[in-house]
């Protein structure tokens, strides 16, 4: 885009300053078209774009960037007789809200990272606190006792196979177990922890 043109895109004489500025200090012309798309349309694009965005001036500021930068973009096809450029930047700005809209439909919402800190975490802490504490409860029972709910509750095993794994007859198995948890109840009851 040469001096010329930049003049016609010009309604108000600021591009021709900038031209002649940019002659004497080497600059691209299209930087000096974005300086002068920006001066002069800026702001009445914010205000639009911050009516279609429902108020969000984060959302509404990244548009109007997008906006210019496609106009920089796009500095060499843009038509150098046109009067003004704003109705081709109202246009992909409006496109550019619309295609935002519809991407943010065509996918799940993104999740707030501040969601995540509200959600509990395992606390490994507590459970180790338990587990030792369950252990220890267990040293306070019988060797038989305990021999019972290691092979039923720990290892996950029937009566009969438990009755098995021991090598006596499920109806032991069935009376050391009730025996083995109240003894184990009062084990813990014995340490602070109180079972329902």
């Amino acid at each position: 885009m040469g001096r010329e043109a930049l003049h016609r895109l010009d309604s108000g004489g600021a591009v021709r300053q900038d031209a002649a500025v940019a002659e004497h200090a080497g600059r691209v012309p299209e930087e000096d078209l974005m300086r002068a798309l920006y001066r002069e349309h800026s702001g009445a694009l914010f205000a639009y774009v911050l009516r279609l965005v429902g108020g969000d001036r984060y959302l509404a500021e990244d548009i109007v960037q997008e906006t210019l930068l496609r106009a920089w973009k796009s500095a060499s096809r843009l038509d150098p007789a046109a009067r003004s450029l704003r109705p081709w930047l109202v246009t992909v700005a409006r496109r550019l809200v619309i295609d935002g809209h519809r991407s943010r439909l065509a996918r799940p919402p993104e999740a707030s990272p501040a969601a995540l800190d509200q959600l509990p975490a395992e606390d490994e802490l507590d459970r180790s606190l338990r587990l030792m504490t369950i252990s220890d409860a267990l040293e306070d029972l019988t060797d038989a006792h305990r021999q019972v709910l290691i092979e039923t509750y720990f290892k996950g095993r029937t009566v009969n196979e438990a009755a098995a794994e021991l090598g006596v007859p499920p109806g032991t198995v069935r009376s050391r177990v009730f025996y083995a948890l109240r003894s184990l109840k009062i084990a813990l009851e014995e340490r602070g922890v109180t079972t329902s």
